[in-house]
C-alpha cells in the first residue's frame, strides 16, 4: 500500500441517486464525508448525484478522487464507475467489470462456483418468463423448500421474499417480475448467517468475521437499520477451522470477482460447518453502525482510518 500521506487529496463523495437505497447512501456519505475530515482531508464535498452538476466539477478537475457511497442501481452496478472511467477520476471501491458481476447475483454465483466456493443451488427466471404449475414444480423438485426470491440486482434485502410453502411460489416469482429483468430463485441454507469483510487490492486481507442474528424469517431492512450491538456479534462464533475457512472464502470471492477496495460477502454455515456464498457486497454500507466499519473496528481500524485506506487503495496502480 501507499505510505505517503494522501490527505492533500481533494475528495468529492458520491452519494444518493436513483435506487431503492439512495436514502441509505446518502446517510453513508454523510457520515464517509465526517470520517475523511476526522483523518485529516481538508477538502471533502459530498454529491447527490441526482444533481447532475457533479459531472462538471469532476471534468473541471476541481477534485482529484471520488469516494463512491453509492448503494444499488447506478452506483454499485458499473455504472458510475464507467461515468469515472471516461473523466479519468481515481475512485473508491472496484471498477467497472466487478462491480457488474457483483452486482448481478446471478452472475457473481457462477464466479463463486469457478473458484471452488460453495453456494446455494438455485434458478434464475427473466422477467418475460410465464410462470405456470410445470415451472414451479420444476422448480421445487430442483430446489426444495424453503425458498428465497429475490432481485438479481439489488441490495439491503429490499424485494427479497422467502417462500415456506409450494402454492406461493409463482405469486412471489410474479411479484419480482415486475421489478427487474431477473429473478433469483434460491435454496434457503438453514445455518448461522455471517458476513466477512475483505479490503485490499492485490493481496485482499479479511477482517474479522460478523455472525448477524435477528428474529425475522431474514436479516431484512428494518434489522439492518437497527443499532448494531443488536443483531452483530464479532467475532462470530464458529469453529476456529470454519472461521478461517469463511476468510478465506471470502478472500477467494473478491479476487474472482475482481474487486479492489472493499469487498463484504455473506455466508450461510450449515450445520456440517460449510460456509455457502450468498452475494458479495461491492460497496457495502459505510455508517458507523454499518457491518464493515464495525467489523474494521474489532481489528483497531477507526472509521475514519478505514475511509482513508479506501482512499489509499483506490491511488494505487
Amino acid at each position: 500500500m501507499q505510505k505517503t500521506d494522501v490527505t492533500h487529496y481533494r475528495i468529492a463523495v458520491l452519494a444518493g441517486g436513483w435506487s431503492d437505497e439512495a436514502q441509505i447512501s446518502l446517510q453513508s456519505g454523510t457520515e464517509c464525508v465526517k470520517a475523511l475530515k476526522t483523518a485529516g482531508f481538508t477538502t471533502v464535498e459530498m454529491f447527490d448525484v441526482k444533481d447532475l452538476s457533479f459531472i462538471q466539477r469532476l471534468a473541471a478537475h476541481e477534485f482529484d478522487i471520488a469516494f463512491v457511497a453509492m448503494h444499488g442501481r447506478y452506483g454499485e452496478d458499473g455504472c458510475i464507475q464507467g461515468l469515472l472511467e471516461i473523466l479519468h477520476i481515481p475512485y473508491t471501491c472496484s471498477g467497472v467489470l466487478a462491480s457488474a458481476m457483483g452486482t448481478a447475483k446471478d452472475i457473481a454465483k457462477l464466479a463463486y462456483e469457478n473458484a471452488g466456493i460453495p453456494t446455494p443451488k438455485d434458478a434464475c427466471l427473466a422477467s418475460d418468463d410465464e410462470i405456470d404449475k410445470n415451472v414451479v414444480q420444476h422448480i421445487v423438485d430442483k430446489l426444495g423448500l424453503p425458498l428465497f426470491v429475490k432481485p438479481t440486482d439489488n441490495g439491503s434485502s429490499f424485494g427479497v421474499f422467502k417462500v415456506e410453502e409450494q402454492k406461493d411460489l409463482a405469486d412471489a416469482i410474479k411479484e419480482e417480475q415486475k421489478t427487474g429483468t431477473h429473478v433469483l430463485i434460491e435454496q434457503a441454507i438453514v445455518g448461522t448467517e455471517i458476513t466477512v469483510p475483505v479490503i485490499g487490492n492485490h493481496h485482499p486481507h479479511a477482517l474479522p468475521i460478523v455472525e448477524i442474528v435477528f428474529n425475522a424469517p431474514f436479516y431484512d431492512i428494518q434489522a439492518k437499520a437497527e443499532p448494531a450491538p443488536l443483531h452483530h456479534v464479532i467475532p462470530a462464533r464458529l469453529d476456529k477451522d470454519v472461521y478461517a475457512h469463511a476468510q478465506e472464502l471470502a478472500e477467494q470471492a473478491h479476487v474472482a470477482l475482481g474487486c479492489r477496495g472493499v469487498s463484504r460477502t455473506d455466508f450461510i454455515v450449515d450445520e456440517n460447518g460449510v460456509p455457502y456464498a450468498l452475494e458479495t457486497n461491492i460497496i457495502p454500507g459505510m455508517t458507523e453502525r454499518s457491518l464493515i466499519p464495525d467489523s474494521a473496528a474489532h481489528e483497531g481500524m477507526g472509521f475514519p482510518e478505514l475511509c482513508k485506506r479506501l482512499v489509499e487503495y483506490a491511488l494505487e496502480k
